[in-house]
């Protein structure tokens, strides 16, 4: 890959990590979330605190971790506690301010599954399941989503709904105190809900990325912003940091 090039993969994660801020308490999912949210505390944000489900408070993992299990996330973090502490004292009395979630499906209001794909019952497909995600959904201040987009992901309506968003129908979140989700960044571009309808708006696209093929990619007749925007390009600062992470971790999972 020639200066200047890179992936949808990285772009995605790139933009995702430019939302957290210094000082931001971070509830942060295995996977594409844990990757961003740690992009960003190794560049524009050093003292964003993350969270993990296993009890890791303020983790400065070296590499990714595996899973919330991960000794890794134990090692340099500020203090562990026991989970039903993570969950009441922290993220269900308000202290945590970002929830980062991915899932196999969202729909257009931005309701998640983890849990089956096909019915409950008779699943074609069984997932892993939500873990503390919709305790995250319904708690943290505000959600941000990550997922790569395709016709499978983004469906017009989830199988299960593991985690809400803005509920079925979109008619709210019946009382729950966080905000939901306020953006989703895929490998094409970004979405937020609209603020009447709750249903999740095309507002931006990555560079090269033509509005067609997000539309062509989503299972639902995706709303469009009227102003677009095109995302910034990452710079090669951020391209270098986490091309350099992702290295560490293969180097540090390779002997597992």
């Amino acid at each position: 890959m020639s200066e200047g090039e890179y992936t949808a993969d990285e772009i995605m994660s790139i933009v995702a990590a430019r939302q957290l801020h210094d000082g931001q308490v971070c509830f942060v999912g295995i996977g594409l979330p844990s990757e961003a949210a740690n992009l960003a505390r190794l560049s524009h944000a050093p003292d964003v605190v993350l969270i993990y489900e296993s009890g890791t408070i303020g983790a400065r993992p070296e590499v990714l971790p595996l899973s919330i299990g991960d000794g890794e996330l134990a090692e340099r973090a500020d203090l562990v506690v026991g989970v039903p502490e993570i969950f009441s004292y922290w993220l269900q009395a308000g202290r945590v301010d970002i929830g980062f979630l991915s899932a196999a499906q969202i729909d257009r209001y931005g309701n998640l599954n983890s849990t089956v794909i096909g019915s409950y019952e008779s699943p074609a497909v069984r997932l892993p399941g939500a873990g503390g995600a919709p305790e995250v959904a319904t708690s943290a201040g505000e959600v941000i989503m990550m997922l790569r987009q395709s016709k499978r992901t983004f469906v017009d309506s989830v199988d299960f709904m593991s985690s809400v968003g803005f509920g079925r129908d979109g008619s709210g979140r019946d009382g729950h105190p966080g905000k939901g989700p306020t953006v989703v960044i895929t490998d094409l571009g970004v979405l937020e809900p609209d603020p009447a309808t709750h249903e999740l708006t095309l507002v931006a696209t990555h560079p090269g990325i033509e509005v067609s093929e997000v539309l062509d990619s989503t299972g639902w007749d995706l709303a469009v912003a009227d102003h677009m925007t095109v995302t910034e390009e990452p710079t090669e600062a951020e391209l270098t940091l986490l091309r350099e992470l992702k290295a560490k971790t293969a180097s540090a999972h390779a002997a597992i």
